[in-house]
């Protein structure tokens, strides 16, 4: 595919940010030239810079000329950067992104006071790799602004376009959900070493199996308890191991997490 020579500027270059910055350019189809980093401690923004990319404090010098505008702030910023650069947005040449849990479409363009191709977007930490879940909505974008959002997600991983009332689930299963997995992952590292394996084997032993499981769902288009039916047997010790977890909660503990991460990421932004 041909390199882009779309300019993106990403205001709040967190983790977040700069995990889709760096996914972008391993793409290969963005040059870090291309991308800005806007943040507002400028210390942190040195190691950005020796990777190339375009680095700046100030917000309203980082959009002029982007084509892609991503807002990736904290929840408790969103207004005050909107009110900072709305009088410098130009709605007809750029598409604003923004990837702040609970703030909507239409959140962002009451605060902008105009209309202009919008998007709520939600990857998770795995973009850093191409290897996100990213979901995606908007309201009433051009179906050329669309088709420039998909592609640009799509390099980093795999893209879900979803109604925008579904956005604080999909940020409790897939963005929370990494850190969920993770700790599933640890969970099963330190059972390992219980049974007797070094805690660095049995991490890779672990996040390996996990990755094999995974596979197994994406790749075959298969069902869990369908592939969970081919290793367990009458009276083994798969189903033994696993009805002792269910005993003590697993699936209700990751459903309850989901459920309340949810809930809370619906309630992290406040219009005032």
């Amino acid at each position: 595919m041909e390199q882009s020579t779309k300019k993106i500027t990403i205001i709040g270059s967190g983790n977040m940010g700069t995990s889709l910055a760096k996914g972008l350019v391993l793409s290969s189809l963005y040059q870090a030239s291309n991308i800005t980093l806007s943040r507002r401690n400028s210390h942190l923004l040195s190691p950005l810079a020796a990777e190339g990319f375009a680095v700046s404090t100030n917000n309203i010098n980082a959009i002029a000329g982007a084509d892609v505008i991503v807002l990736a702030v904290l929840p408790k910023h969103v207004n005050t950067v909107l009110e900072e650069i709305k009088d410098s947005i130009d709605t007809k040449n750029q598409i604003f992104i923004s990837i702040v849990s609970g703030v909507s479409c239409n959140d962002i363009k009451e605060k902008l006071s105009f209309d202009l191709d919008v998007f709520r977007v939600m990857p998770n930490t795995a973009i850093a790799i191409q290897q996100s879940m990213t979901c995606f909505a908007t309201d009433s974008a051009s179906a050329q602004s669309l088709k420039t959002v998909k592609q640009m997600f799509d390099t980093v991983g795999v893209t879900f376009q979803i109604n925008e009332n579904l956005m604080s689930a999909a940020t409790a299963l897939c963005a929370c959900g990494v850190a969920f997995f993770l700790r599933a992952v640890r969970a099963a590292t330190q059972g390992g070493v219980e049974v007797g394996f070094h805690a660095h084997d049995a991490l890779k032993m672990a996040a390996q199996t996990a990755k094999g499981a995974a596979d197994l769902l994406l790749q075959l288009a298969s069902h869990p308890e369908h592939e969970i039916d081919k290793v367990t047997s009458p009276k083994g010790c798969t189903i033994a191991g696993l009805n002792e977890m269910e005993h003590n909660g697993f699936s209700s503990a990751m459903i309850k997490g989901i459920k309340t991460s949810a809930q809370i990421a619906g309630e992290l932004y406040t219009k005032n």
